[in-house]
């Protein structure tokens, strides 16, 4: 479970900022940003951020625009910086800077990539058409599995969650095309338009694949109605968010008689997993999908594979192919008007491929060792803070507090890049192919995935590329992780004031820690197991008081009639809640947070809650806004800044908030959990 993040901080008191004189201390912060027009006491976000919301255009080729936009765009001409360096020079064959030149100079070979044209994919297709019965359907399916493509199955090694020291295979949902189930059902105008349109997207798939357009036409249909039979089986966003009942541990035998038509034996065969015990997060989709795979006409299947072999490799295909996949994926799901410069499309291809191969070129150039020792030092200092608030709870039992501090105290954390690198032996990086090229990097991911069964958990491993935009907390290893790539500006200034730092960065290191005791978080222990630690009594209590944040968010309105969903988003906003309380505590520590010295005129606690603003900053087209409401579990920007600050009496005191304000919330009516 990766949760969106930030990581950093300033120094505690213990570590104290030096105090400048206003006039020559730095902003850090935009004050052409705020539109002093807006009260800070009714919409904080548009009175930091409302002047840059009107004037900013969103580039045509984004979805939206803001800090992790702005920062993902300053880390990829980094990237590009590094590649064309690299890759403008001949190496070592099966050395680090062959294979990452090499793969991103395949990419950029366009000339070559449009010759090629579907070629790479046929003998695919010619095996595909091959099929003659069902069982030679789901070995065909289960066998490429092994090149990364999931067409009815996804599957992942990882930790037992309820034996955190063993790896396990974990058969997710699959065999659907759209964002999520609900998609296939509502009925609202918006809907029909985004299923006409990935009926019109099949259809251009089927069509390069060899249809003629009248078959094409037909076949779309028909794999549109099995998709919405597919997707009856599925369980929503907010069922996915309950680890208990993502928990079904199975033996093969059991498969086998639960699931005859499917043939698990085999299918663990064709996957190459060596094992007598499978997990399954939500086998009410593998049961509908056992009973509806004789059940459906035996082309109709292979056309639906045949489309889903397109949809997933067509990135690595002919302008065709990829005008197809934007003109869905980017145009209609997300609003982009126009595709990406190639060369960002491939340098995010070879962070995808081979990340920490790049990874090790970019902190080279890109990132400090004393940075990733402040980074250090600010992720104890909130830990220690978070330690305080704990021990003070006056909702919590003696009993509970225990086992919250043991798992705080056990928390792992990684910063920058990780201590050990992967390697790529196995990655065959051809200059001259960029298909296979790029399916050499799937097969390795897959087979590393694989590899882990049978062997001791490794922890030190990471979820994310070092150049990545983002920070997680992953429960089965009670980890809060922080990639190199978000220790920058805006998000993390080195030589900013206190106020600024914890604001941003502190914010999300707060966020991050408060994951794990977030609704999912809090029900694994200090070691990453999915085990109830709380007492009865506490586990109602702290229900109810997150009821009252979930009615907080569910009040929220996006584009006149979309709501906020508070059951999906409790999570992040519970993590945004808590983490803007302790980064603030954890400021009002250091000297800085002490003093009332003004900068730019404003307050130590103002600069501080404007940080907080201005590093969430978002503007997104109305699709893209779309699709995030009903399949992120993040908040929008707007109200994960003004949220978290209704629920902050620090805030209130710092701008004046009073009874009648539009950011005003009755003190009964305010999130108080962590």
């Amino acid at each position: 479970m990766n949760k969106t993040g930030i990581l950093c901080i300033a120094v505690l008191a213990f570590f104290a900022s030096c105090k400048q004189k206003e006039q020559d201390q730095q902003s850090f912060l935009d004050p052409s940003a705020r539109d002093t027009s807006v009260r800070p006491q009714d919409n904080f976000f548009m009175y930091a951020n409302g002047t840059w919301f009107k004037k900013t255009v969103i580039p045509a080729s984004e979805s939206g625009w803001g800090s992790f936009y702005t920062l993902g765009d300053e880390n990829q001409q980094k990237l590009k910086k590094l590649l064309e360096n690299v890759s403008s020079k001949e190496h070592e064959k099966g050395s680090l800077e062959q294979k990452v030149g090499d793969l991103y100079a395949s990419g950029m070979d366009t000339v070559a990539i449009e010759k090629a044209g579907a070629a790479p994919i046929q003998p695919m297709l010619a095996k595909l058409n091959a099929v003659k019965d069902y069982k030679q359907l789901i070995d065909f399916v289960t066998t490429d599995y092994r090149n990364g493509a999931g067409y009815l199955f996804d599957m992942g090694v990882y930790p037992d969650d309820k034996n955190s020291s063993k790896n396990m295979p974990n058969f997710y949902q699959s065999g659907t095309g759209l964002p999520e189930k609900d998609y296939y059902f509502r009925t609202d105008s918006a809907s029909k338009k985004i299923r006409e349109a990935y009926v019109s997207y099949i259809q251009k798939m089927l069509q390069l694949t060899g249809s003629d357009p009248a078959s094409a036409q037909k076949q779309a249909g028909q794999i549109l109605e099995l998709e919405t039979t597919i997707a009856k089986a599925h369980r929503s966003p907010v069922e996915l968010r309950d680890p208990n009942k993502n928990y079904n541990k199975y033996t093969v035998k059991q498969l086998q008689m639960m699931m005859p038509d499917l043939g698990w034996p085999t299918i663990l065969n064709n996957m190459e997993l060596k094992t007598d015990t499978v997990l399954m997060s939500q086998p009410g989709y593998y049961q509908a999908l056992d009973k509806l795979i004789k059940s459906q006409p035996l082309d109709v299947w292979k056309e639906k594979i045949r489309f889903a072999i397109a949809d997933h490799y067509g990135r690595y295909l002919s302008s065709p192919f990829r005008d197809a996949r934007f003109d869905f994926y980017g145009k209609v799901l997300s609003g982009s008007k126009k595709q990406q410069p190639r060369w960002k499309i491939v340098s995010r291809q070879v962070d995808n491929g081979l990340g920490e191969l790049l990874g090790q070129l970019f902190v080279k150039d890109y990132f400090k060792p004393k940075d990733k020792e402040r980074m250090q030092e600010l992720v104890n200092n909130l830990q220690t803070v978070y330690r305080s608030r704990i021990e003070k709870l006056d909702w919590m039992s003696p009993a509970t507090k225990e086992k919250a501090l043991a798992k705080l105290t056990a928390f792992t954390k990684k910063i920058g890049y990780p201590d050990h690198w992967k390697k790529y032996d196995d990655v065959t990086i051809d200059r001259n192919n960029f298909f296979a090229s790029a399916v050499s990097t799937e097969k390795h991911a897959y087979k590393e995935a694989i590899d882990k069964l049978g062997k001791p958990v490794d922890r030190t491993i990471w979820g994310m590329t070092p150049p990545t935009v983002n920070a997680y907390y992953n429960p089965g290893f009670n980890e809060i992780v922080f990639p190199a790539g978000i220790l920058q500006p805006p998000f993390f200034f080195p030589d900013a004031d206190d106020a600024v730092n914890y604001g941003s960065i502190g914010a999300v290191i707060g966020h991050e820690m408060t994951h794990g005791f977030d609704d999912q978080g809090r029900q694994y222990d200090n070691v990453g197991n999915l085990k109830d630690w709380w007492t009865k009594e506490d586990a109602a209590k702290f229900s109810k008081k997150v009821q009252v944040m979930i009615n907080e968010y569910n009040g929220y309105t996006v584009l006149n009639n979309l709501h906020v969903n508070g059951q999906l988003t409790q999570g992040e906003n519970l993590a945004d809640i808590g983490g803007l309380a302790i980064a603030y505590q954890a400021f009002k520590r250091t000297k800085q947070g002490q003093d009332t010295v003004k900068i730019d005129g404003l307050t130590p606690d103002q600069r501080f809650f404007l940080a907080f603003a201005q590093v969430w900053r978002l503007k997104d087209r109305d699709e893209m806004m779309r699709t995030r409401i009903t399949t992120d579990p993040h908040s929008p920007e707007m109200y994960r800044t003004n949220g978290p600050l209704s629920n902050m009496p620090a805030f209130y005191k710092a701008f004046n908030v009073k009874p009648g304000d539009k950011m005003y919330r009755p003190d009964s009516l305010r999130v108080k959990v962590w």
